[in-house]
């Protein structure tokens, strides 16, 4: 099988550096000219008018010359940018310690209850990292270790992070070149039909050639919102088919929780929970400490006694207790503004508001996703039309609203602002999306 034919993931909405720069601010010309000197081709800039930003604060990002814009792409900043009782709680934690976790402290030890506490029985043990990508990583060496296999699946525009391993089992991230050999994708569970047959048999039919390549089958890893595929949300338990073949394969299923975990999709605090299925291993990242570099993978005794006997892994400053200090300030913004709750009521109002819009322009083609993690596909004479997503993008931007993209072919919209967003920020967003698609 090949790699889903697209385009890479930081490329839907890059900044073409080649570009006449006239239209832009003296200062952010002179700033541009400073990262093209000094940052090599992998730091991708966004838009089509880069953003020179100041500053921030809750749902807004400021621009040098004071313009303020809507943040509705941001879902690392979970709690808000610039959160108070996050910033606190690293400023106080900063001036006591701040070391590696192979000595006793009790903030590491607080969170790390606080968040186990949030899983369902069986889900008790952590092990810390700095980011998404590592905990995907080490996902991986848990399942092989655990199966003696190593084939993994995957879905076709799947994003699980960037070291080496992880880059393999992400096609968004390699276009048009073959998977690896011992990865196979499955299509996204997007589309009329019976989605979650559809995703059982293509895993089945998956895990039948790993094994006749001789890799075997390890694991079935997803973004349980499949966020890279252009969102996937309904029906709600649509996953568990395909964790059971996974299961009764005897591979495991791994959860991606980096983007819609710690509330986003607005059931419960876990995407894998919208499907009523248990994982194997979660992985988490960078939104779990709202931007503080940290990450995490929950299992099992076994599954984790098996890795470290085998590996003998560790991780310098993975939940180190500034980090540690971070999460426990979003665990605590979570509980106590009911940001759970707050994600489902205006996720629902902006979905509302989405279907609306639809009925009234054609080139919104589907509007799906849960809670504060929505996706808005543009379509063109019934084919996906991503230079419809990429004016909406960049119009939005003008009207100070910033925002993304995802998909196999680069055209749905991506809605995912921090978990404080209210009715009122999503009445913005609804309004500008129309007046933008009304000016096509």
């Amino acid at each position: 099988m090949t790699a889903a034919v697209g385009q890479r993931i930081l490329a839907l909405n890059a900044f073409d550096a080649s570009r006449p720069k006239g239209d832009l601010p003296a200062a952010t010309q002179a700033l541009l000219q400073r990262r093209q000197k000094a940052f090599g081709p992998t730091s991708v800039l966004f838009y089509e008018r880069p953003l020179h930003l100041v500053s921030s604060d809750g749902v807004w990002l400021q621009e040098a010359d004071g313009t303020r814009y809507l943040d509705v792409y941001n879902n690392v900043p979970s709690v808000g940018h610039c959160n108070p009782r996050v910033v606190r709680a690293i400023s106080e934690q900063a001036a006591k310690l701040n070391i590696h976790t192979r000595y006793l402290y009790d903030v590491v030890h607080d969170y790390a209850d606080r968040l186990l506490a949030t899983f369902p029985a069986g889900l008790d043990k952590v092990a810390f990292t700095c980011t998404g990508s590592e905990s995907n990583d080490m996902a991986l060496r848990i399942a092989a270790i655990a199966t003696g296999k190593c084939g993994f699946v995957v879905t076709e525009s799947a994003y699980h992070g960037n070291t080496w391993a992880v880059t393999e089992i992400s096609p968004s991230s390699r276009p048009g070149q073959p998977l690896a050999p011992h990865v196979r994708s499955v299509r996204a569970p997007i589309g009329d039909g019976d989605v979650a047959a559809r995703l059982e048999e293509d895993l089945k039919a998956a895990i039948a050639s790993l094994e006749a390549d001789g890799h075997g089958f390890a694991a079935f890893i997803a973004d349980t919102i499949f966020s890279s595929d252009g969102v996937a949300a309904d029906p709600a338990g649509f996953l568990a088919p395909a964790a059971a073949a996974a299961r009764a394969a005897g591979g495991l299923f791994i959860a991606d929780e980096v983007q819609p975990g710690f509330g986003r999709t607005g059931h419960r605090m876990w995407g894998f929970e919208r499907h009523g299925v248990t994982p194997d291993v979660v992985t988490m990242g960078k939104p779990m400490a709202n931007g503080i570099p940290l990450g995490g993978v929950v299992s099992r005794l076994d599954l984790m006694r098996e890795f470290a006997e085998s590996a003998g892994y560790f991780n310098t400053f993975g939940g180190n207790p500034v980090a540690s200090a971070a999460g426990l300030a979003v665990l605590a913004e979570i509980e106590e503004r009911g940001l759970i709750s707050n994600a489902a009521d205006v996720g629902g109002h902006i979905l509302c508001g989405l279907r609306e819009l639809a009925g009234r322009h054609e080139a919104i083609g589907d509007v799906r996703g849960a809670g504060l993690y929505l996706g808005v596909e543009f379509v063109a004479d019934g084919a996906p039309a991503p230079q419809v997503a990429s004016r909406v993008i960049n119009g939005l931007r003008d009207r100070h609203i910033l925002i993304g993209a995802a998909g196999r072919h680069g055209n749905v919209l991506k809605i995912r602002p921090p978990l404080i967003f209210e009715r009122q920020h999503a009445d913005l967003l609804i309004e500008a999306l129309d007046a933008v698609l009304t000016a096509q």
